[in-house]
């Protein structure tokens, strides 16, 4: 056991300075100087000198060479500092904990209905005799997955919130402005949940384990839950482990539409302004996000099949297993 946690750390902080690695030489060699971003997009003599020019640049390292840079960032970056914003000059760090909150509520109860509502309908697709039924059941998670994040959330206000008056539209008014950006949000997730949960449990009601809990008795409800369930799951959590990392990127889209404040706010105004430290913090924690959520997976893994303990590529197989 202590070999395979030690292992999936040795991975996570591999994915982490990856992730930070490829980000900072993307944004290094995008067009455009984020400096002269700091004053609309433009500078000339009248607005700024050269020298505040030169003295910006100094200031947040931008006159060193692409390497030098690259490893002073990093250094600071593991100790948890990444620099100030380019265009608020606040520290980015304080910048990604006040917007925290804000995602951390909307994403987590997204996740939660993501995944309450894809078991939900794999586990009714799967159990139902009625082969009309199953096949109308399987066929939302397609459709859910195909439809626009965007167009969801306008749907929704236009029903829920203009004509209806159920939720508020926009803005962050407490749990019941949380409602439908969190259901707008958990659409796609969700879909990607049922689609691959009941495509596991519709195979692992043919093996033969089932036949002989039958034999002995065993309820077709009891059967649905307590076996093929646990062993379905598997696969399924390899998937909710990708969806954290969804969330947090159609979260720009969602807080947008319904005017939340957040992280997705956060991001897209970085990427507007090429504040570069902004950004540069936003996809580290981004990576963080996704590799804490995948690590939690990895160890669960073993307590659903000790198996996997003993076989270091099993993961893949159910990586496999789940597309």
């Amino acid at each position: 056991m202590r070999r395979y946690v030690a292992r999936r750390l040795v991975q996570a902080v591999g994915v982490l300075w990856a992730a930070y690695t490829v980000s900072f030489f993307v944004l290094y060699y995008l067009p455009g100087d984020p400096v002269a971003a700091m004053f609309g997009g433009g500078v000339d003599s009248t607005t700024v000198s050269p020298a505040q020019l030169a003295e910006l640049r100094h200031q947040y390292g931008f006159d060193k060479p692409v390497l030098v840079q690259y490893i002073d960032y990093l250094g600071k970056a593991v100790r948890g500092d990444f620099g100030n914003s380019v265009s608020t000059g606040r520290s980015v760090t304080a910048t990604l904990a006040s917007a925290l909150p804000r995602t951390f509520a909307l994403a987590g109860l997204a996740m939660l209905l993501s995944v309450l509502i894809g078991g939900a309908l794999a586990v009714s697709a799967s159990y139902t005799r009625r082969r009309w039924l199953r096949q109308v059941l399987l066929s939302l998670p397609s459709l859910g997955m195909s439809m626009p994040t965007f167009w969801v959330g306008l749907m929704l206000i236009e029903l829920l919130s203009f004509r209806v008056g159920l939720f508020p539209a926009f803005g962050d008014n407490g749990l019941r402005g949380l409602v439908l950006p969190a259901v707008t949000l958990a659409i796609p997730p969700g879909a990607l949940v049922a689609q691959v949960l009941a495509k596991s449990l519709l195979a692992a009601l043919d093996e033969p384990y089932v036949q002989t809990a039958q034999s002995k008795g065993a309820s077709r409800l009891r059967i649905h839950l307590r076996h093929t369930l646990r062993n379905a799951s598997l696969p399924t959590l390899t998937v909710v482990g990708l969806i954290g990392g969804q969330l947090l990127a159609n979260s720009v889209v969602v807080e947008t539409v319904f005017s939340r404040e957040g992280l997705g706010r956060v991001t897209a105004g970085a990427v507007t302004t090429q504040d570069i430290p902004l950004v540069q913090g936003v996809v580290v924690f981004g990576a963080l996000v996704f590799v804490l959520l995948n690590l939690a997976i990895d160890l669960a893994y073993p307590l659903l099949d000790p198996r996997i303990i003993a076989a270091p590529g099993s993961r893949g197989a159910i990586a496999g297993a789940a597309t």
